[in-house]
């Protein structure tokens, strides 16, 4: 696949989007929230961005004449990648996905292979991520999957300077020496990797490892002298994860709750408006295609219908708009469920019966979510939505403005359709404000409830955009707000 974007959520997980529009791999929304640094279309590769790549230049005639091969031109497309987010940079971090062994990886570990010929020793260093299974009924964990694996590494020529070991159980000192010993990897460059409470204790039990100072050895750099303890904010932050001070419940009303994979940066974002009030989000994941919707929704103190494609569960997601706003639950609506929350007020009180959005029903009589002209034109799906960071101006006196304490914000966005500007007049008499705009279009971001509360519903993906060190600012009011309403 060149990307993500038109694979179903139960294949590929959330789809994450950068901030210059690129449909990625969720993983690199785990590399922006632990780094605090955006990541761009170029931080992210695939096998189907290559091949089109090398491709098309052989169409354009760029190889003059010659035989294209894997070796080198493949290779040659996947070193060149890397090399593009280099400049200004000290340390490039390039993760081959997949498995060793597996044949859609192998050009790409030829590629780095040859990188450390490229570059020269002590410019390039690997990394070898590896499971080490536990046995349950003989009661040990089990090296040999780990020798195989860098045993094919070094038959391509890819000697792992560290072991990170992903283990549910501690890795001795005598295992460590087994693997070193096979792997020809010294014994304090075998890094284990245990299970964690939380994601974000990982880098904690790495510096305790001294895998900080490992790096900076083999690759030959220094730290700067008399620098403070980079981590003290990080163990703060784990610290409140961990021992949290409260607990509020909050329902997630979505259709792909089998894989929690399909909304990740939504459950970390929940997580991070945690953390500012000390408090742990237990979450409930509600499918809305069930029935037994309402005894699911009996004990949660907040409410948020995420984004979605396709027409199974609407219904439902309408449904569950409806009862946080007639029980005055707080409400958090994200992109499809900011087009529910519409639909939901269109119908019920507006007096708009069978009120509709043309992506599920295109002969309704109330179109109150359709596509905009430029959409309609379309006939490639992949890469083509309303994709990347937007402006948004938002309304003095507006919940959105008194959150986020700014006039104007940049959002990610992934979708479609839109609030038909034909409607918004009748739906803002009824209760339902237009709090933020795209100006240079005149498109609906943000909509608000009033006699609500907090109703606030967004098109955009403000949990895009969320670090455990700065959560998004709308994820901690929502947050905020259904811990009053607990109490």
């Amino acid at each position: 696949n060149v990307d993500p974007g038109t694979m179903n959520p139960y294949q590929h997980g959330e789809v994450f989007v950068t901030e210059d529009g690129a449909e990625t791999d969720l993983d690199l929304g785990h590399y922006e929230r632990f780094l605090n640094v955006k990541m761009h279309r170029h931080n992210n590769t695939t096998t189907g961005q290559i091949y089109d790549e090398v491709i098309n230049q052989e169409r354009q005639g760029k190889f003059l004449g010659k035989t294209v091969q894997v070796i080198p031109h493949i290779t040659n497309a996947i070193k060149e990648r890397i090399r593009r987010v280099a400049p200004g940079k000290d340390v490039v971090i390039t993760e081959i996905g997949g498995t060793v062994g597996d044949i859609e990886s192998l050009p790409f570990l030829e590629a780095i292979r040859q990188f450390k010929i490229d570059c020269g020793t002590g410019n390039v260093l690997y990394v070898h991520v590896t499971l080490i299974p536990y046995l349950k009924s003989s009661e040990e964990l089990k090296t040999k999957p780990t020798q195989h694996s860098v045993g094919k590494l070094r038959e391509i020529g890819i000697e792992p300077d560290l072991l990170v070991c992903r283990t549910e159980r501690p890795l001795d000192l005598p295992m460590r020496e087994k693997m070193a010993l096979f792997c020809n990897v010294p014994v304090k460059q075998i890094i284990a990797a245990p299970d964690v409470s939380t994601i974000y204790e990982v880098p904690l039990k790495f510096a305790e490892q001294g895998v900080d100072q490992i790096l900076l050895s083999i690759l030959r750099l220094r730290s700067p002298s008399g620098k403070k303890d980079g981590l003290a904010d990080w163990r703060k932050m784990v610290q409140a994860i961990k021992f949290p001070k409260r607990k509020v419940s909050i329902a997630i009303a979505g259709k792909y709750i089998e894989l929690k994979d399909s909304y990740k940066s939504l459950i970390e974002a929940l997580i991070h408006g945690g953390i500012e009030q000390e408090a742990h989000v237990d979450i409930h994941y509600l499918d809305v295609s069930h029935p037994d919707l309402w005894d699911q929704l009996k004990n949660v103190s907040g409410i948020l219908v995420p984004g979605g494609f396709g027409d199974r569960g609407i219904e439902g997601k309408i449904a569950v708009v409806k009862y946080a706003r007639e029980h005055k639950i707080p409400f958090l609506g994200i992109c499809l469920g900011m087009q529910c929350a519409v639909i939901e007020t269109a119908r019920n009180l507006c007096g708009m019966t069978g009120a509709h959005s043309t992506e599920f029903n295109p002969k309704t009589r109330y179109p109150v979510i359709d596509l905009i002209p430029e959409q309609r034109k379309l006939k490639n799906l992949g890469g083509t939505m309303r994709l990347g960071a937007y402006p948004c101006r938002l309304s003095a006196g507006s919940r959105a403005r008194a959150i986020y304490r700014r006039e104007s914000v940049n959002e990610r966005h992934r979708h479609r359709y839109e609030l038909n500007n034909i409607y918004r007049k009748k739906l803002e008499s009824a209760g339902l404000k237009v709090t933020g705009i795209y100006t240079k279009g005149k498109l609906a971001e943000i909509v608000e409830l009033k006699d609500h509360p907090w109703f606030v519903a967004v098109q955009f993906h403000p949990e895009l955009q969320s670090t455990p060190l700065y959560p998004h600012p709308l994820f901690s009011s929502f947050v905020r707000a259904s811990m009053e309403h607990s109490s």
